[in-house]
C-alpha cells in the first residue's frame, strides 16, 4: 500500500533511540526525509549512521528541545536543507515518576518543559511551513496522562497536558488541513527501559519479561510497533483522522 510518503520531510524529536529512531527508519523506509534531533551528538550520529540507505535522506540535527532556540533552529535548518516541512513527530520525553512530596519546582519545570512546551514550541515553529501543503503533528505521550496512578508524577501531568493540546490544536488547525492526533504509551521496550533494569540488576530479558506479565497481552511492547502506527498517522491513510488519541499499550490501560 502506497502511503503517500515519498518525498514528505519529517522532524523526529527524540530520535536517537526507542520509539524515535524506530519511527525515523518507518517514515524513511516509505520514502520520507527524515531529521533527527536528539541532544546528545554521539548517539545521534550513531542513529543517523544506521538509518542512511533506508530510503529517504537522513539528516541528524544536535537539539535540546527544552530550549526555545534550540527548537527555531531545528525548524529552519529543516527547511534550509530539504525546503520544506510536512510531518512533525514531538516525541522528545523521558518517565519521571514520584510521590507528590518528593517532587520540587525544578522538577516540575523540566518535565513540563520537555513534554509540553516544546511540542508547543515545536509546532508553533513548524505551522508556517505546515500551512503551505497540508501537514502533520503527531504527539508522542502515554495512556497515564489518560489514568494517573499513584507515584506518577509529575509525568503524567505534563502528559495529560500533552493530550488535550493535541485535542485544542486539532481543532484550531483543521481549517488548514493540518492533522493532528497523539499516540498514547504503554510500557514499551527502550534504551531507558534498559537503563532502568541496569540499576534495579537485572537481566534485561528478565526485567522485560517481568514488566510484560501486566500487561494483558502478556509482553512489552516494540518501538515498531509505536512507529508503525505513527507512520500511518503520518500518511495519506490517514486523511480523515484528526484529534484523535490513539492507545498503543498492549491493553495495559481501562480508558479508551
Amino acid at each position: 500500500m502506497d502511503l503517500g510518503l515519498n518525498g514528505k520531510v519529517a522532524v523526529v524529536t527524540g530520535g536517537s533511540e526507542g520509539i524515535g529512531y524506530a519511527t525515523a527508519k518507518s517514515l524513511a523506509e516509505h520514502g520520507a526525509g527524515v531529521v533527527i534531533a536528539a541532544r546528545r551528538a554521539e548517539p545521534l550520529q550513531r542513529a543517523a549512521e544506521s538509518l542512511r540507505g533506508r530510503g529517504g535522506e537522513v539528516l541528524p540535527v544536535v537539539a535540546d528541545v527544552s530550549r526555545p532556540e534550540d527548537v527555531e533552529r531545528l525548524v529552519s535548518t529543516t527547511v534550509q536543507h530539504f525546503g520544506r516541512l510536512d510531518i512533525l513527530v514531538n516525541n522528545a520525553g523521558t518517565s519521571r515518576a514520584a510521590h507528590f512530596e518528593s517532587v520540587d519546582d525544578a522538577t516540575w519545570a523540566a518535565d513540563l518543559d520537555l513534554k509540553l512546551h516544546a511540542a508547543i514550541r515545536a509546532s508553533r515553529a513548524a505551522l508556517p511551513h505546515l500551512k503551505q501543503r497540508g501537514g502533520r503533528i503527531i504527539n508522542v505521550t502515554t495512556w497515564g496522562g489518560k489514568q494517573p496512578g499513584a507515584k506518577s508524577l509529575p509525568t503524567t501531568v505534563s502528559r495529560a497536558a500533552g493530550i488535550a493540546f493535541t485535542k485544542a490544536l486539532s481543532k484550531d488547525l483543521a481549517e488548514y488541513g493540518i492533522l493532528v492526533n497523539t499516540v498514547c504509551v504503554g510500557v514499551i521496550k527502550s534504551g531507558q527501559q534498559a537503563r532502568r533494569a541496569e540499576q534495579l540488576g537485572q537481566p534485561l530479558e528478565q526485567y522485560y519479561a517481568d514488566v510484560g506479565r501486566s500487561v494483558p497481552l502478556g509482553r512489552m511492547g516494540e518501538a515498531e510497533e509505536v512507529a508503525n502506527v505513527i507512520t500511518f498517522l503520518a500518511s495519506s491513510a490517514a486523511s480523515y483522522v484528526t484529534g484523535a488519541s490513539i492507545n498503543v499499550d498492549g491493553g495495559a490501560s481501562g480508558v479508551v
